[in-house]
């Protein structure tokens, strides 16, 4: 039998791919396949106690109709998804921010001034399908583990390298991951929100709203890009989100 001696920097690329080949699966929501190195379960527990915090630390807004506007829009678009509907929750904080967000597990924070910015339930729909749609998508999951194999592909390059550059290692080591940063992961988040925006659709759809609501909103939402580069923004420009929008919805 003749044995063959990898260098380091072999067995740790060697290592690293059986790594992320081994952690990837198809998502049927998405329809390509995803890096995943963490539970659904181990999400679901840091989204509970990041909930816990914006709840203790974010001031909630007192209209009651404006709560139970935003809980009924929720569950009606969440319960086309897979979770359990009890796993949804969902709040209203007391800020003029247009903004929302979703954290692992179903827990979905609406702004006071998104809603007041709104013009119908369609378009507060368009902002939950959205969201939900990261949900079912699995965007955290996907996220948090390019993140981890980011930061392990650094720290592997750097032990890899200091055997030819010695010092210099590190240095060349971030420059790795600053090319890993604009080449993969911006561009996976570009991605990520057009998937949303598209589960998004479909599920406030599914429920019975306008998909108009998702152009109308996003149209108001829109900037002017002046000054914006796509290649460095974690959001798609406005003009091809608008796009992508409109060839879906003028499809349906």
């Amino acid at each position: 039998m003749k044995f063959t001696f990898l260098s380091r920097r072999n067995l740790i690329a060697t290592l690293s791919a059986g790594l992320a080949v081994g952690a990837c699966s198809d998502n049927p929501a998405t329809g390509r396949s995803q890096l995943v190195l963490v539970s659904d379960e181990e999400l679901a527990a840091l989204g509970s106690e990041a909930w816990r915090d914006a709840l203790q630390r974010l001031p909630r807004a007192d209209d009651a109709a404006m709560k139970r506007r935003l809980a009924r829009i929720g569950q009606n678009v969440a319960a086309l998804s897979g979770a359990r509907a009890s796993d949804w929750e969902f709040a209203v904080f007391d800020g003029p921010e247009i903004n929302a967000f979703v954290l692992p597990g179903g827990k979905v924070g609406f702004f006071r001034g998104l809603i007041e910015h709104a013009q119908s339930d369609d378009e507060i729909a368009a902002v939950m399908g959205h969201e939900v749609g990261h949900v079912e998508a699995r965007h955290a999951a996907e996220r948090m583990s390019q993140q981890v194999a980011l930061e392990l592909g650094v720290s592997l390059a750097a032990a890899a390298l200091s055997e030819e550059y010695g010092r210099h290692a590190e240095s060349i080591a971030g420059a790795l991951g600053a090319g890993a940063l604009y080449g993969v992961m911006l561009p996976y988040s570009r991605i990520q929100e057009l998937e949303a925006d598209r589960l998004g659709v479909l599920l406030m759809m599914g429920a019975g709203y306008d998909p108009a609501g998702a152009l109308s909103f996003w149209r108001r939402m829109a900037s002017d890009g002046a000054g914006a580069l796509e290649w460095m923004s974690t959001h798609p420009a406005d003009g091809r989100r608008l796009a992508e929008l409109e060839a879906l919805v003028g499809a349906r």
